[in-house]
């Protein structure tokens, strides 16, 4: 199977902490993984995701995505390349639901008919109805909702990966186990290569075909949801699988 993203010697400090944010990273994700990020608030899992965007840049170490230096591609094509979903959605409120899919589509040149037709797909891969939601604004939608247009927008121009920050952090349990569903359908449909951080473990390890752990800005354990249950790297890996709750179990999809 082919590399979608290669981290080599990762180092990252931001100006002013004493400590660093990416500690000699080093990792491989092959094309078509569902990859989580997992770990406590600081370890470091928003920043390697901010680095493959060229939002933050490596004080060194080089990143590799399908085996081209990021550092040699020009910063804004990269980014119309990447799908990014963040918790806020970010959709553009004055905008209609069609012409926020829209938005870099327009912008790579796409003509109209195009358009229509990708957002028709898309539609469909998110379980919205085309014609009741492509006038709407997103005040008019629930955070679901909301959340699957993000998506939506965000895989519009074909991106081969997405990157997804904590996309359901804001959104209340009984919809975010729906929407951690959809988005096991949408990856498995798309057959595209998803890099998704979180600090729930339970989403994690129900979403990763592999699970990245981190922590202070080192890389514990990266393996599939079995793998780490079974044998743990160490006790702050061992510690966090303690702390899931009791009530879920090993599937053979992976969760917990």
């Amino acid at each position: 199977m082919n590399i979608a993203a290669e981290f080599i010697h990762i180092n990252k400090q931001f100006k002013g902490s004493n400590y660093m944010a990416l500690d000699e990273v080093n990792l491989s994700i092959r094309e078509g993984e569902l990859v989580t990020i997992l770990g406590t608030s600081g370890c470091g899992k928003t920043t390697l995701l901010k680095l493959v965007n060229r939002i933050y840049e490596p004080d060194s170490g080089e990143i590799r995505l399908f085996g081209q230096n990021i550092q040699e591609m020009d910063p804004v094509k990269l980014r119309r390349s990447i799908g990014y979903v963040i918790q806020q959605v970010g959709l553009f409120p004055h905008m209609t639901i069609y012409h926020n899919i829209a938005t870099v589509p327009k912008i790579l040149g796409w003509d109209k008919e195009k358009i229509r037709k990708r957002e028709e797909e898309l539609f469909r891969l998110v379980n919205l109805d085309y014609k009741e939601f492509k006038d709407r604004y997103p005040s008019q939608l629930s955070g679901g909702q909301q959340q699957r247009i993000g998506l939506a927008r965000a895989l519009a121009a074909d991106p081969s990966l997405m990157l997804l920050d904590e996309p359901f952090g804001a959104i209340d349990a009984i919809n975010r186990e729906k929407l951690q569903d959809e988005l096991l359908r949408i990856h498995e449909a798309s057959q595209k290569t998803f890099l998704f951080v979180t600090h729930d473990i339970n989403e994690a390890f129900k979403l990763g075909t592999r699970v990245l752990i981190m922590d202070k800005g080192q890389v514990k354990q990266f393996d599939t949801p079995e793998a780490i249950i079974k044998n743990p790297a160490d006790e702050f890996v061992e510690s966090l699988i303690r702390s899931a709750s009791k009530q879920y179990f090993i599937t053979d999809g992976g969760g917990i």
